[in-house]
């Protein structure tokens, strides 16, 4: 294999070390946060039918156009590595019959995802997100609390700098009307527009919202905007939210012209920045999406969720690295016998230990018997134990302590004397 070939693909990188620790203390507050708000894991395959994330996502959308994995298998179906995953739970809720459960269904996940996409700081063509989706209730509480839940962990996760973006796209109807009047504001300028907004008025003129081209900007600063063109009930379901989060106080600015790049969003869609990051400033967001079960084939069920990209909280914040624990024993072995006696017994006394309940490593990398308790000490071994080709010597490793005693009575005496420390 070439120097180049043994290289993680580009958008690509291995979690080593500390940053493996603090992936573990996302993955840890976000249980408890979750979990005591009745949300249940859930995991989902890496790839699913290409045809789940062409009907959820839309075709029109730059994922599916531009940035999804996609191969067909030995059978010939046509698979994608998941892009996102609120299309994936939702498959899940119709392919398990969860409408039939209580509602609404709480879930979260933390799991890797797949786009081409330019890799850059904070973006890469793998990446991780965890996230919340909430299923079978169009009550604006679940819309505040799901708000509420990532404000808190982004906040308790050290986040720098956030702001909430808050705003609604209204029913599909109301937005199919809007869609129309945007579209001829677009056409009325076309000339003006970048290239790929022009190539979308029709397929997805909302995006143009998002764009930073100079002379779509102008245009778009004179373009009608949704927010104000909700029906009574959308505007009704709107208002609750807001006063569920001042209730809260969750801080967020209204931003008529915030829209997701996903076509299956309704009503309520949210977004946290950071500055911190620089010009690609999400942390997290989604929003409503109360008829994306019914077009995987489910009933209707109204829906809500969000997610949050580990790596973009990682640039943001300041999650606590938990420590890793610290071992009760270290086994070395200092000189075997003729039949490897000592180290027979070692692995013994390892195997002893750990059915125990305790931490336990043994040397295994050939070393000497100082080099083995200099790896004790890095390894915050609380104890070692030397074992010779006759006897075993337990050692405190802090105070310098030893004493010789038979193997099989180890694990009994480091049992007594660690309830004697605790």
């Amino acid at each position: 294999m070439s120097e180049a070939q043994a290289k993680a693909p580009r958008g690509t990188f291995d979690v080593l070390g500390q940053e493996a620790q603090a992936r573990m203390a996302i993955e840890a507050r976000a249980r408890a946060i979750l979990e005591a708000a009745g949300y249940e894991r859930i995991e989902t395959p890496c790839f699913e039918a290409t045809e789940l994330f062409a009907r959820s996502v839309g075709e029109a959308t730059d994922i599916v156009k531009k940035e999804m994995y996609t191969f067909t298998d030995g059978s010939g179906r046509s698979l994608t590595l998941r892009p996102e995953g609120t299309a994936p739970v939702c498959r899940a809720y119709v392919e398990h019959g969860m409408h039939k459960r209580p509602q609404p269904v709480k879930l979260w996940y933390l799991s890797s995802f797949f786009r081409y996409e330019r890799a850059q700081k904070g973006r890469y063509r793998q990446f991780w997100q965890v996230g919340a989706e909430a299923l079978g209730s169009d009550d604006p509480a679940l819309d505040a609390e799901s708000i509420q839940l990532l404000h808190r962990l982004l906040g308790e996760l050290g986040a720098r700098d956030l702001k909430l973006r808050l705003s609604s796209l209204g029913s599909p109807e109301a937005r199919g009307a809007y869609r129309e009047e945007l579209k001829a504001h677009l056409k009325s300028r076309e000339g003006e527009l970048s290239e790929d907004v022009r190539g979308r008025i029709e397929a997805n003129p909302l995006r143009a919202f998002d764009s930073e081209h100079p002379g779509t900007v102008a245009v778009m600063k004179d373009a009608p905007l949704l927010l104000g063109q909700l029906t009574a009930e959308d505007l009704a379901h709107f208002d609750q939210v807001r006063a569920l989060l001042d209730a809260a106080e969750v801080p967020y600015e209204i931003d008529p012209t915030l829209v997701r790049g996903l076509d299956y969003y309704t009503r309520t869609v949210f977004e946290f920045t950071s500055t911190a990051l620089g010009a690609q400033s999400g942390v997290g967001g989604g929003g409503r999406y109360d008829g994306l079960v019914q077009q995987l084939g489910g009933p209707r069920t109204p829906g809500i969720g969000w997610a949050a990209g580990i790596e973009r909280i990682l640039l943001a914040g300041s999650p606590p690295a938990p420590a890793p624990p610290a071992l009760d024993l270290y086994v070395c072995v200092h000189e075997e016998g003729e039949e490897g006696d000592a180290r027979r017994r070692a692995f013994a006394l390892l195997w002893q230990a750990r059915a125990a309940g305790l931490r336990a490593e043994m040397e295994m990398a050939g070393r000497a018997l100082s080099g083995q308790l200099k790896q004790a000490n890095r390894r915050g071994a609380r104890f070692a134990a030397i074992v010779d080709g006759t006897a075993t010597t337990l050692r405190d490793m802090q105070d310098g302590g030893q004493s010789e005693m038979g193997s099989e009575v180890v694990v009994h005496e480091l049992l007594r004397r660690l309830r004697t420390l605790s």
